[in-house]
């Protein structure tokens, strides 16, 4: 009898630490940020880099997936081109489980956005305009952008008012 429950003991050892390992090589890891950050991400969020945050420098950024649109806002002229993180792809690849995001800009000006909005075509966070990195003095390095041509329900003061550049932070509220 000791010795099958010995044998089976070990097995189920050895069953389990595979388990562990397999399940720890598998899990999705934030990687650090290397370069200056650009975006911290807290709140309601399972991947992090940072204590309990999630770091982003602009190449962490860069390498998401990117979406270029073009579009007119109501603050530039002209057709822009805008290239960036696709709101959803963002928040899925910080694991965020809340239903409002509050964005905060440089300045502090915070505006918040329900993640409902975070969808398939919709707000990009905007690193690039035109083809450049927006710099700080050029609404950047990020904003958020809504494809306000695609539809009129995306030319409206409620969505302007979501549309905060000089972005910087972000908190996942439950």
């Amino acid at each position: 009898m000791f010795i099958l429950s010995n044998y089976v003991y070990k097995h189920a050892t050895l069953t389990m630490a595979l388990l562990v390992s397999f399940a720890a090589t598998n899990a999705k890891a934030l990687d650090p940020a290397n370069g200056q950050v650009v975006l911290t991400i807290n709140g309601q969020i399972s991947e992090t880099n940072a204590g309990d945050t999630a770091q982003l420098d602009l190449n962490m950024l860069k390498k998401l997936a990117p979406e270029t649109f073009e579009t007119t806002t109501i603050w530039t002229e002209g057709v822009q081109t805008f290239t960036g993180v696709e709101l959803i792809d963002l928040m899925e690849e910080i694991g965020a489980s809340g239903t409002q995001l509050r964005a905060t800009a440089v300045n502090d000006y915070a505006v918040d956005i329900p993640i409902s909005d975070a969808i398939e075509g919709g707000p990009i966070v905007a690193f690039q305009r035109n083809g450049e990195d927006m710099s700080l003095r050029d609404k950047g390095p990020l904003w958020i952008v809504y494809p306000y041509d695609s539809t009129a329900d995306y030319r409206s003061e409620l969505i302007y008012s979501r549309s905060i550049w000089q972005l910087d932070r972000i908190e996942v509220l439950p």
